[in-house]
């Protein structure tokens, strides 16, 4: 029989406790994915199980559906539960990987354990059992239409599920035909260059992510990076530049994590509006992962003259490996952009389109993405704790959402400094400073933390660490 001991540790931050059934679920969870429990296995009865652990059948009843819905067990009419037989090898690999390439690093003397730096999303968290399911159903089924080509904006069935999508979560009342898709933001920025023009200035914010401003400079098109303030992006400064275009984030800016204030917001409509070829590109990367309250409403949402572009990516509630993100046009920019751009390929595979489709449809996405939350939340919440504790005097600021939060230090050295004695101790930094197109206006002693891919044991050790260093 299997047996595990449950937490009553209180969160800091929350004030409540994990409840047993998410508890139960992570414990059998990551025995399978460890290979402990292996496939074909049988579970304890509901019954059985909920008596060897002293809690209530309703826990484990409540565990075993959730594993069941993401094809972590199956169930056999008056037999029981079994572990699925077709979790995918590809993940016990990757686990087995990354071993191996810690274990070369360390042979060759690197020191680096723990990445601040990376935004990465955590492979254990990807539902690798549901993917395959809906893989194999998807092949059997759509033959054919594997075999054909999609429209260049995507496949129906995709666009369906994400306008399904936008409308339940981002309040977003728009058409399918709107929806363009993409292997990844970066391929998308370029098509947005080539639809609007590359005689426009493209106004970015400053600070902000520096690859955004690397591929508009790749595209030779010209750039102003606008200061921020506390409402976010500052149209008085944006109207001084001589640009038509802004691309902005502003749900969750990265990476101060600002969020743009109604009244900015409306502010920054009206400038769009002042001239017919003025165009907001709002960037919604992360809108999924808010801890502490509903999404942000999107710009877009509130947008009635058709100046907003909506950009949203898989990549940091999926994987970024499956190059799978989508922008939603204006009505009257759609027929442009078939006309101008419909001689493009589309870049998703179409098998990976409709296996996407079929988890959002099938209700996979908005379990996961819960699933996600309430993850990051408790990982934000033991880092915040561990902070607490090993970093005294230091501010934590912007942690609500998303999947990295801004800590101000009291430290003489530079951010170089800093970040170079970090690495020496085995910790990957990056500092506000670094997001910074003009250095002179950079802000130092701001570290920008990035959790995505941690551990417990990672979060305390680095705090420890830089508890050491500063």
């Amino acid at each position: 029989m299997l047996t595990y001991s449950f937490s009553d540790e209180i969160n800091a931050h929350t004030g409540k406790k994990t409840p047993l059934y998410e508890q139960l679920y992570d414990f059998i969870r990551s025995d399978i994915l460890s290979g402990k429990l292996k496939g074909g296995e049988k579970l304890p009865s509901k019954r059985n199980f909920a008596k060897n652990l002293a809690v209530s059948t309703i826990t484990v009843e409540t565990a075993y559906d959730n594993l069941l819905s993401e094809g972590y067990i199956y169930s056999v009419e008056k037999r029981g539960y079994f572990i699925s037989e077709d979790i995918s090898s590809s993940l016990l690999y990757a686990s087995s990987l990354g071993t191996e390439e810690k274990s070369k690093e360390e042979s060759q003397g690197e020191n680096t354990f723990t990445d601040l730096n990376s935004n990465t999303a955590n492979a254990s968290l990807f539902p690798f059992s549901t993917w395959a399911h809906i893989t194999r159903k998807v092949m059997a089924e759509k033959r054919e239409e594997l075999l054909q080509s999609s429209s260049s904006g995507g496949t129906e069935e995709l666009k369906q599920a994400i306008a399904r999508h936008l409308s339940q979560f981002r309040a977003l009342d728009i058409d399918e035909q709107q929806i363009i898709i993409g292997a990844g933001t970066e391929y998308l920025y370029s098509l947005i260059i080539q639809l609007l023009g590359y005689e426009h200035t493209y106004a970015l914010e400053e600070p902000g992510y520096q690859k955004i401003s690397r591929i508009y400079a790749a595209h030779r098109v010209e750039t102003a990076h606008i200061e921020l303030d506390r409402e976010g992006i500052s149209v008085a400064e944006l109207k001084k530049s001589s640009a038509s275009i802004v691309h902005i984030s502003p749900s969750h800016h990265f990476p101060t994590g600002c969020i743009m204030t109604i009244a900015r917001r409306y502010e920054l409509l009206e400038w769009a509006d002042e001239e017919s070829d003025r165009y907001i590109i709002e960037d919604d990367y992360d809108s999924e992962l808010r801890f502490d309250s509903r999404p942000i409403p999107s710009l877009q949402s509130i947008d009635k003259k058709g100046k907003v572009i909506y950009i949203n990516t898989f990549s940091k509630t999926l994987s970024s490996t499956i190059r799978a993100s989508y922008m939603v046009l204006p009505k009257h920019l759609v027929d442009v952009f078939y006309s101008k751009l419909g001689f493009y390929s589309n870049t998703v595979p179409v098998i990976n389109q409709y296996v996407l489709a079929s988890f959002m449809s099938s209700g996979h996405f908005e379990k996961h993405i819960n699933r996600l939350r309430q993850h990051y939340k408790d990982l934000r919440n033991y880092f915040l704790t561990q902070i607490q504790q090993h970093l005294k005097g230091a501010e934590v600021k912007d942690e609500v959402a998303g999947l990295h939060f801004l800590l101000h230090i009291a430290t003489d050295k530079s951010d170089e400094e800093l970040k170079r004695a970090a690495k020496e101790k085995g910790v990957l930094l990056s500092c506000l400073s670094d997001y910074y197109f003009d250095k002179a206006k950079a802000k130092e002693h701001i570290i920008v933390v990035n959790y995505s891919s941690l551990d417990k044991a990672q979060i305390q050790s680095a705090t420890s660490l830089l508890s050491h260093i500063i």
